[in-house]
């Protein structure tokens, strides 16, 4: 299996790689086959690698491929870890990734980066699985950092509009606040294990939750909460959780399929995988998943606000991603890890979708993305719509859907999380998670009865030019779609109560909720029989019903709403003041500080007094003895005479 794994890793590499630097030479058409085959084949290769792992009952694999610096017992190597969880993530990505390079035949047919663009894509995907393969820390912060750089590329692919190049930046640099605490978290496991192999750490975990360290002098905390805080303020960059999620609505400043590949199967889902990774740590820390709880409860809850008052279509599927992220990190702070990514696998599928379904709404429209601006697509764009639809009833957990299995049971593990000392926190996040069903379905539904149902908005031109896109466009939509619709009838049990994971996944038996969730389990038809009976089905109900009061059968209402709590409007359209907070905050304060050290340090100190300073002394100086330095041989004697008086008067006085 050892050629498989690195076929895998390397056939999106060496896609990119000719893509890029030979795209002249093969063309549009050689660079879109060649990467598409290559993502492709490592899908394949994916799925036979889980399938040995599952259904074949093959054995995990965790290997070193090549040592290149060993340093005082400190080994830093490439090596696999291919195990159930693995299996998994790589199936979800190269899938995701897949379905994003066909589309974007047909999305980006007319741009000049043709090429570039698929260079791009593939080399996101070969970032990402070195990220979700690594077995030790250095391989896993390689791939962090590729999908990093690869997203800036990405984000600012259109570079000569100034908004992706700020968007970029923004991105970039958010993300390194984030990685600065995933470098230090990553040291701190270096500083007690000497050691970056996943296995050695996991085996040593009891030790380090057993000592201390004083991040501030006589202030000891505990190194296991320590380290996993540390860790997890990295996946708050790359997963985008409050307050480090001001980048990922900005990205969708890059064109549409690589919005698609970042929200569904790339860069934001690896903070997420990395908790899960480092469940055997965080188990041990009731600090660190407190933390995890709060932060991803004001995530979903907070974020899916924002998506009621969004206008652009992207942007509202983009803060839909920021709040399910939320989700999965509420998950994680509960220890229902397997709940996490089993909603991480759905939100894939449906995401991607319906962020194709936008690109697909905007090529229709020629690229226009406001919502008040459309309607009625459903009679131009069937395939579309359907696509759509099920994307949309996924994403709310419409009962039989593959994000109903997740997202409902999901909830439930968060319910039943509720242990000794606990308190406020398990209902800040239970509450979060609940009310936030009402305001994904309101949200979600808002967009969709806009874009494809009511009256028709558009300009006359852009109805005339009308129509359903592209087979490129349409089939991978409907490949996206059956995954929306049926995939958790099938991996819900396997996934959360049949020990999927094995000891890929680690929880203490104290927070071990889905093994009591467990007794309670009466199998798909059961889940979805029951759900009419939950207040979770009916909170999403009511949010379906008051979008389609609110938004076509009394559309004047909203902005009654809006001008009847202008403050409320208001701090949702600014997005709680925090791109203020960083922009004109962080960023103009770091700015304003370093004018003030140029001026003051630099130029008024160093330069003026010191350099200056100091040559304009010397000059002072030499400006006196030039004087004294007159050239009449009575002056020096007179000088001497004067000198020898005054040191004979000093010896003698000494």
């Amino acid at each position: 299996m050892h050629g498989i794994h690195l076929t895998i890793v390397l056939a999106p590499l060496a896609a990119a790689i000719i893509a890029g630097l030979f795209g002249r030479q093969i063309g549009r058409a050689g660079a879109h086959w060649i990467t598409i085959i290559a993502v492709g084949l490592s899908f394949v290769l994916s799925v036979l690698v889980l399938k040995d792992l599952y259904w074949d009952g093959g054995e995990p694999a965790n290997y070193s491929l090549y040592t290149w610096a060993v340093s005082e017992g400190l080994r830093m190597e490439v090596g696999f870890l291919v195990d159930r969880l693995t299996a998994l993530m790589m199936v979800v990505v190269t899938f995701v990734s897949w379905m994003v390079h066909i589309y974007t035949v047909g999305y980006m047919h007319d741009d000049p980066g043709y090429q570039r663009f698929f260079s791009y894509i593939s080399l996101f995907t070969f970032s990402m699985l070195m990220l979700v393969m690594s077995n030790n820390f250095l391989q896993l912060f390689f791939g962090w950092e590729a999908v990093g750089l690869v997203s800036y590329l990405l984000i600012g692919f259109w570079f000569k509009r100034e908004s992706a190049i700020f968007a970029n930046l923004k991105a970039f640099l958010v993300n390194r606040v984030g990685d600065f605490g995933f470098i230090l978290g990553i040291a701190g496991v270096v500083m007690f294990t000497n050691s970056l192999d996943y296995a050695t750490v996991f085996g040593q975990s009891q030790s380090i939750a057993a000592q201390q360290i004083e991040v501030y002098p006589g202030t000891p905390w505990n190194a296991m909460s320590v380290i996993c805080i540390l860790l997890f303020i990295g996946a708050m960059g790359k997963s985008a959780q409050a307050p480090l999620h001001v980048w990922l609505p900005d990205s969708m400043e890059g064109p549409t399929p690589i919005s698609a590949l970042i929200h569904a199967a790339t860069m934001v889902t690896a903070g997420i995988f990395m908790v899960a990774r480092m469940s055997p740590l965080f188990e041990l820390s009731e600090t660190a998943l407190a933390v995890v709880l709060v932060i991803g409860a004001i995530t979903a809850f907070f974020m899916g606000l924002l998506g009621i008052v969004q206008n652009d279509i992207k942007r509202v599927v983009a803060y839909s991603t920021l709040s399910q992220l939320g989700y999965m990190t509420v998950a994680l702070g509960v220890s229902a890890y397997s709940a996490a990514i089993f909603h991480l696998m759905t939100h894939a599928f449906f995401k991607a979708l319906l962020f194709l379904a936008a690109g697909s709404v905007i090529i229709a429209m020629h690229h226009e993305q406001d919502i008040r601006k459309m309607g009625g697509l459903r009679k131009y764009m069937p395939i579309t719509y359907w696509t759509a639809l099920i994307g949309s009833l996924a994403l709310i957990g419409f009962p039989g859907s593959g994000g109903f299995f997740s997202k409902d049971l999901l909830i439930e593990a968060v319910h039943e999380s509720h242990w000794e000392g606990q308190g406020a926190i398990y209902w800040i996040g239970y509450l979060s998670v609940l009310l936030g069903v009402f305001v994904t379905a309101l949200y979600s539904f808002r967009m969709f009865f806009l874009v494809f149902h009511g009256e028709e908005r558009m300009d006359k031109k852009t109805k005339s030019h009308l129509h359903e896109t592209p087979w490129v466009v349409t089939v991978p939509l409907v490949l996206l779609a059956i995954p929306s619709a049926i995939i958790g009838w099938f991996t819900v049990e396997p996934i959360l109560f049949g020990g999927y994971f094995g000891d890929a996944i680690f929880e203490t038996e104290r927070h071990d909720v889905l093994a009591r969730m467990a007794d309670e389990w009466h199998g798909s038809l059961g889940l979805v029989t029951h759900a009419l009976q939950t207040p979770i089905f009916w909170l999403a109900a009511a949010g379906v019903f008051t979008a389609w009061f609110l938004y076509l059968k009394r559309p004047d209402i909203p902005e009654k709403i809006a001008d009847r709590f202008s403050g409320i409007y208001t701090l949702l359209d600014r997005k709680y003041y925090f791109d203020d907070l960083w922009i004109k905050g962080f960023a103009a304060g770091g700015r304003n500080l370093g004018q003030i050290l140029w001026n003051k340090g630099d130029e008024l100190i160093i330069d003026g007094i010191i350099v200056n300073g100091t040559a304009k002394s010397i000059g002072k100086f030499a400006g006196i003895l030039r004087r004294i330095q007159t050239g009449y041989l009575y002056h020096y004697a007179f000088a001497m005479f004067i000198g020898m008086t005054l040191i004979l008067a000093l010896l003698l006085w000494a």
